[in-house]
């Protein structure tokens, strides 16, 4: 990339062809690609459809699970956040899928619903019957950390990535 602000036309090309090549794989690097092509429309596509491959190749996944070690993001939180934002006919209103993907997961309080039902598991308790306060002590536990993953994520987002008039 050039050290001047300006974008070269060369340099715009080179982040093109790295997202069509999905080369650029964690949150922070398609965040940085994203705000350099914020003003140029013929990037849309390809930023569209990095962010579809980073949601859909479980690297959004991945992410979230390096920030909770403790109690692993849900897979199935994740999925059903996909789920809706595919239904939701207001999901045309962004570009970013992974965003729109988080907020959902955030905004329906899916969070506690999956942390919830992975402490009445079970697997998780290996054979014994829990408490009451021990499922809420769990979920609780789970719901923090996964909370605390969506929102750590969602601050590489100074506004809402939303196309004019949506």
């Amino acid at each position: 990339m050039s050290s001047s602000k300006t974008l070269t036309a060369a340099d715009k090309a080179k982040l093109i062809k790295s997202l069509e090549a999905h080369s650029v794989n964690t949150l922070v690097e398609l965040r940085r690609i994203e705000k350099v092509l914020a003003n140029a429309p013929d990037a849309t596509g390809p930023m569209t459809n990095a962010w579809a491959h980073y949601v859909n190749s479980n690297n959004l996944l991945s992410e979230l699970r390096g920030l909770t070690k403790n109690y692993p993001f849900s897979s199935e939180c994740l999925d059903e956040a996909k789920w809706m934002v595919i239904s939701d006919p207001q999901s045309s209103r962004s570009w970013n899928y992974c965003w729109l993907v988080l907020q959902k997961a955030r905004n329906q309080n899916l969070v506690p619903k999956h942390a919830r039902q992975l402490a009445a598991r079970p697997e998780m308790w290996g054979g014994k019957q829990p408490t009451t306060q021990s499922m809420e002590q769990l979920a609780n536990a789970c719901s923090n950390e996964w909370s605390r993953a969506l929102n750590q994520l969602l601050r590489h987002w100074d506004t809402a990535p939303t196309l004019p008039g949506r």
